[in-house]
C-alpha cells in the first residue's frame, strides 16, 4: 500500500454517489455491506467489475467496500465502477494510463445531468401545441 493504509475515492453518475475504501485483504468486494457475487443482476456486476479485471494482480491483495446512495440501478453502477477505479489508480498510479486507455469514463465522471422542465410545460423539450382555427 501507499503511505496511508486506505484509500478514499469517490464517484458520481446523475443522482447515484458511490464511496469506496481499499485496505489490504485478499479480494473482496462489497457493495453496502452484500458480497459482489450477490448485487443486481448480471450485467451490472460485469459493469462492476471492468475496473478490477484490469487490475488483475493488485485487485487479488485487497478488500473494496463501497457505500452507494441515490440513483437507479444503473447509475449506481457507474458510480461503482468510477469510485472503485478512481481508489486503484489512487493506490496504483500507473493503472490510470491503462484505465484511460480502455475507457475514459472509468476515472473521469460523466457530467449529464436530467434536463429540468420548463415554466407551464410538462416535460424538459415539450411545446406548447398552436391551434389556429
Amino acid at each position: 500500500m501507499t503511505k496511508k493504509e486506505n484509500n478514499h475515492a469517490s464517484g458520481k453518475r446523475k443522482r447515484a454517489i458511490a464511496r469506496a475504501t481499499l485496505k489490504p485483504g485478499d479480494g473482496k468486494v462489497k457493495i453496502n455491506n452484500l458480497s459482489l457475487d450477490n448485487y443486481g443482476s448480471r450485467i451490472i456486476r460485469m459493469r462492476i467489475q471492468e475496473p478490477l479485471l484490469l487490475a488483475r494482480p493488485i485487485s487479488e491483495k485487497i478488500d473494496i467496500n463501497v457505500r452507494v446512495v441515490g440513483g437507479g440501478v444503473m447509475s449506481q453502477a457507474e458510480a461503482i465502477r468510477l469510485a472503485i477505479a478512481r481508489a486503484l489508480a489512487q493506490h496504483t498510479p500507473s493503472l490510470k494510463q491503462v484505465f484511460l486507455e480502455y475507457d475514459r469514463h472509468l476515472l473521469i465522471a460523466d457530467v449529464r445531468r436530467k434536463e429540468t422542465c420548463k415554466p407551464n410545460d410538462s416535460k424538459a423539450r415539450a411545446k406548447r401545441q398552436k391551434s389556429y382555427r
